[in-house]
């Protein structure tokens, strides 16, 4: 094998900000970045890839902003390419770039392929060899540490070994960290991977890592083919998004090497956590989970009424490869009585004492059941599942009750458009009423509830909304679909998602609105507790 043993932990680097946004409808804000960076340094994934710092302003925002975060685990990682052909490192802009960026540790790609040196990058095969020593050394030099991204090396070794192999001795020789060894397209098949891995000389090599795309469908099983055949550094994105057909993915990747293969990893138990990260990022872009992802998919461990399901409630290793709960996923017995029972068990225990035969067990299945067939989805919306659990247990206490609200929308020529709202509620017996102008609908709506409750509830004016995203349930409807609207609220310190679900996309915005509110005056003002009934269980 090679100078890494077996027993050497595998690191994983993660790519979903920089290489994940080259996926088609992948796009993240600069805050969903920062978001995302603290969820991946949670999981304590090792690296992550922040993008490229020249690319725009945004990306250079980023690594201002993050400079400030404490991260406990994750180090950022900068992207570029080799220094120019016919100049010099040090004061090539894409090296200035990296250095720039402050970051620990730095990517540089370079080519590997002679065939790609000659013919795209239009320079020498020794020049090539030049840029790649050149701006490693000066990466180092300046005291980062230094992984080497060589692009299609598995094309370029199998047409052209010999200066693949070379381009590995001048990553080697300039002080690399890591080679990375590059599927640019694709199109490489694990038992390749495995042999070409093989037939490097690694005892006189820097470390191997592997960085493979998914247009085979095999970029997991390329990775962990990699790391048999001696890489312990693989790179992929959460939930497999890049470009084309996307990167490994490290929702499969690293399952595989924690619970499957048993290597040491810096993850860890932190494992249980993956189908929250997964689930979280996939929200940030506005993107359906699949939910026919390994380990992660809410149909990853699901089961239909019938024969599996009767087998899975006795002897659950028949028909599951592992426990759905090491990746922090759960069982679904689809079409039965008995699904999630003990899901909803282990969240009402927060809440209280209870167990499966408690009544209040039934009263939450049944009414989340209608709640998921309506359309509703929880695994981002917690606020909007705490409401429904206090609901069924009896320690609700509704802010509110709604009598009307009415917007109009309205735009004279060349002038804005803007909307005006005015809404009515019954509060203990009393009317009350608000008034807002705003832009949108959805802005004019949250300004007339809070002008409405402020003045009776004034610790809601701590909440704030920061974000709202729409998703179509189904399209083949065209204008008439129902939609399903998921709204982030903050009061400066926590943040908290809900949910709402209707044909008309005002109506769906007011039930997250809502739901925002009663969250935090349920939650965060009266705090918990527990009533004898609930008017759901009676």
């Amino acid at each position: 094998m090679s100078r890494s043993s077996s027993s050497s932990p595998v690191v994983f680097y993660d790519t979903t900000l920089r290489d994940g946004m080259q996926g088609i409808e992948i796009n993240f804000t600069l805050d969903d970045k920062l978001a995302i960076a603290r969820m991946l340094d949670e999981l304590r994934i090792d690296y992550i890839e922040g993008g490229f710092p020249l690319a725009n302003e945004l990306e250079a925002e980023f690594f201002r902003r993050i400079q400030r975060e404490k991260l406990q685990h994750s180090r950022i990682v900068a992207f570029g390419s080799t220094r120019r052909p016919g100049h010099r490192a040090a004061s090539d802009p894409h090296i200035t770039a990296l250095i720039e960026a402050e970051t620990p540790t730095v990517i540089v790609v370079g080519k590997s392929w002679s065939e790609h040196v000659t013919s795209v990058l239009g320079t020498s095969l020794e020049e090539n060899l030049e840029m790649i020593h050149d701006s490693i050394y000066t990466l180092k030099q300046a005291g980062r540490e230094v992984f080497f991204d060589l692009e299609h090396f598995f094309d370029g070794y199998k047409h052209d070994p010999g200066y693949a192999l070379k381009a590995l001795e001048a990553g080697t020789q300039a002080g690399a960290d890591c080679l990375v060894l590059c599927d640019t397209n694709g199109g490489t098949l694990p038992h390749e991977v495995r042999r070409i891995i093989g037939e490097l000389p690694q005892d006189t090599l820097a470390p191997l890592g592997g960085h493979f795309h998914n247009d085979c469908g095999t970029a997991v099983a390329n990775s962990l083919d990699a790391i048999l055949a001696g890489a312990r550094h693989v790179q992929g994105t959460i939930n497999g998004w890049g470009e084309r057909c996307g990167n490994a993915n490290l929702c499969g990747l690293i399952p595989n090497v924690q619970l499957k293969l048993g290597l040491p990893n810096s993850v860890g138990d932190r494992v249980s956590e993956l189908t929250t990260v997964s689930r979280f990022i996939a929200a940030q872009a506005n993107i359906i989970p699949d939910k026919r992802q390994p380990f992660v998919g809410s149909a990853a461990f699901s089961h239909k009424a019938g024969q599996h399901a009767d087998v899975v409630q006795k002897a659950p290793h028949l028909m599951e490869h592992m426990d759905a709960g090491e990746v922090g996923n759960e069982r679904q017995i689809l079409l039965s009585a008995l699904a999630g029972k003990g899901t909803i068990l282990a969240k009402l225990q927060e809440y209280g004492n209870f167990s499966k035969n408690s009544p209040e067990v039934a009263c939450l299945l049944d009414l989340l059941k209608k709640k998921e067939a309506a359309g509703y989805e929880y695994e981002a919306a917690e606020a909007s599942f705490d409401l429904i659990i206090r609901q069924a247990i009896g320690s609700y206490t509704p802010l509110f009750g709604l009598k009307n609200y009415h917007l109009e929308s309205f735009k004279a020529g060349d002038t804005a458009s803007k909307t005006v709202g005015r809404i009515f509620l019954n509060l203990e017996e009393h009317d009350i009423m608000g008034a807002a102008v705003g832009i949108g609908p959805v802005e004019t709506l949250d300004h007339a509830l809070r002008d409405a409750l402020t003045p009776h509830f004034p610790e809601l004016a701590a909440v704030e909304l920061v974000d709202y995203r729409v998703r179509v349930l189904n399209p083949e409807s065209h204008a008439a679909a129902k939609v399903r609207v998921f709204i982030t609220s903050t009061n400066g310190e926590d943040n908290w998602n809900t949910v709402g679900v209707h044909e008309n996309i005002v109506e769906a915005s007011y039930q997250a609105l809502v739901d925002s509110l009663e969250y935090y005056y349920n939650a965060c003002v009266l705090g918990r507790g527990r009533a004898t009934t609930s008017p759901f269980c009676r």
